[in-house]
């Protein structure tokens, strides 16, 4: 017998729909399905209709809560739409999450998100250029130490990455400032064979889930938008699945990020 945490009835209901083989799963929330972004920060955020699984997943981990990436799995697996509903208005249509989807090339973001409490840490390599084994002995610290990292950029001499400063902790879990900065320092001294450490903390991730064949297009207009808001970006990074484009920004610029580019993105004011 096991607890499960977040998210738990959505993965029983998406397991017995495999088990089942349903036609389609239905997750009753509090909202109509996913919205554009976080309606707390954009008052008039859309409803998005129809998302991919791989669409959901980047969302989900990277700030928005409507439904947890393991509670797919089960579905994705068999190939099973999962619909999510709400509860208080059930007439909603709500957001369908599929296999695939055709993408509109007018309007090719799908969603915007936000991961605040983000540390970034900025690893410079102090061996010779072209010296091999930098980037293994910087995620071997990291395995041994049992953190996880959110975005990576990377040179041959250096490699930027983020940590989720709630995460930022000891076995017991705590989050407190001293913890975390005990932490920095068990990194730093982990770290300090073969690199110069730096840490930057209240930093957040602005993700843009978007389609593949217009992601140039998305962040040429994206940059313009952080440009005409005076907004700094401080590292980008494209995830493998190629569905997401993600970038830094201080967390106290982050809302006014997000409500620039949904402006430039859902509102028809584009500004390339």
């Amino acid at each position: 017998i096991t607890t499960l945490g977040r998210g738990g009835s959505d993965l029983t209901a998406s397991v017995l729909g495999a088990a089942l083989g349903v036609d389609e799963v239905q997750v009753w929330k509090d909202v109509d399905g996913i919205l554009s972004t976080d309606p707390r920060v954009v008052k008039h955020a859309v409803h998005v209709p129809l998302v991919t699984f791989e669409e959901a997943s980047e969302m989900a981990y990277f700030g928005a809560k409507v439904l947890h990436p393991i509670a797919m799995q089960p579905a994705m697996r068999m190939n099973i739409p999962v619909r999510v509903k709400n509860s208080y208005n059930p007439t909603h249509p709500g957001t369908a999450i599929t296999s695939s989807r055709e993408v509109n090339s007018e309007k090719p973001v799908t969603a915007l998100s936000i991961k605040r409490g983000v540390t970034v840490v900025d690893i410079v390599s102090t061996r010779m250029l072209g010296a091999y084994g930098f980037l293994a002995e910087v995620f071997k610290v990291f395995a041994q130490e049992k953190i996880s990292v959110d975005m990576i950029a990377s040179s041959e001499v250096s490699v930027s990455l983020t940590l989720d400063s709630a995460r930022l902790a000891n076995k017991d879990m705590s989050s407190s400032t001293a913890t975390r900065e005990s932490r920095y320092e068990q990194l730093e001294a982990a770290l300090s064979e073969v690199a110069n450490v730096s840490f930057t903390s209240q930093k957040a991730i602005i993700s843009i889930v978007t389609a593949l064949p217009r992601s140039s297009w998305v962040l040429a207009n994206a940059m313009a938008s952080m440009v005409d808001a005076g907004i700094d970006v401080e590292m980008i990074s494209q995830g493998a699945s190629k569905y997401n484009i993600s970038f830094i920004v201080p967390e106290s610029l982050a809302e006014k990020a997000i409500q620039r580019l949904h402006a430039a993105f859902f509102e028809d004011a584009a500004c390339v």
